[in-house]
């Protein structure tokens, strides 16, 4: 089972090793700056359909941003 918390974490570490901002990664896969808080938050999880996107993005597999 997915630990949100966990992802969250994650998804900030490889934002931040990326050198971009919250609102740069929105932009890229089209949505909100509030989104990418509350994933990096632990709050949500983003969409299925953005994780391929998203992935690219930060330059990691998607297995690469879960583990």
């Amino acid at each position: 089972m997915l630990n949100m918390e966990d992802f969250g974490r994650r998804l900030a570490e490889l934002r931040r090793q990326s050198g971009l901002k919250q609102r740069e990664i929105a932009e890229h896969i089209g949505v909100s700056v509030q989104a990418v808080s509350k994933w990096e938050r632990g709050l949500s999880c983003p969409d299925i359909l953005v994780l391929d996107e998203l992935s690219a993005v930060l330059g990691v597999t998607i297995s690469e941003l879960f583990h």
